[in-house]
């Protein structure tokens, strides 16, 4: 019913800049929070920024002062703009949506398939 499909992730030397783009298409009433998580080799992903639907904006501590999340409501899409990478953002970065579908009452949870973001020292 619903699809978030991600894009702009690649390989950035250390200090450079990547930005994130996550559109969501289907059968779509409303988007609540979105947000991007992240996954590094061997560890558990975690959570890297949401943004609610009236622009409320929450971040990682390790994104605080170089990714910032955006979003457009008409266009159903979140940004992440990632500055000043380091090596140690390598991982894989995944969309997420809480979507109220035609017909539906409650919020349910979709993610996006992830891209890669590699970042080189």
């Amino acid at each position: 019913q619903v699809e978030l499909v991600e894009s702009g992730g690649g390989l950035v030397q250390a200090g450079g800049s990547l930005r994130l783009s996550c559109a969501a298409s289907g059968s779509i009433l409303s988007i609540n929070v979105m947000g991007w998580y992240r996954q590094a080799p061997g560890k558990q992903r975690e959570m890297v920024a949401i943004i609610s639907s009236g622009g409320s904006t929450n971040y990682a501590d390790s994104a605080k002062g170089r990714f910032t999340i955006s979003r457009d409501n008409f266009k159903n899409t979140v940004y992440l703009q990632m500055n000043s990478l380091k090596p140690e953002d390598t991982a894989v970065y995944f969309c997420r949506a809480d979507v109220i579908v035609f017909g539906g009452v409650s919020p349910g949870h979709y993610w996006g398939q992830g891209t890669q973001v590699t970042v080189s020292s």
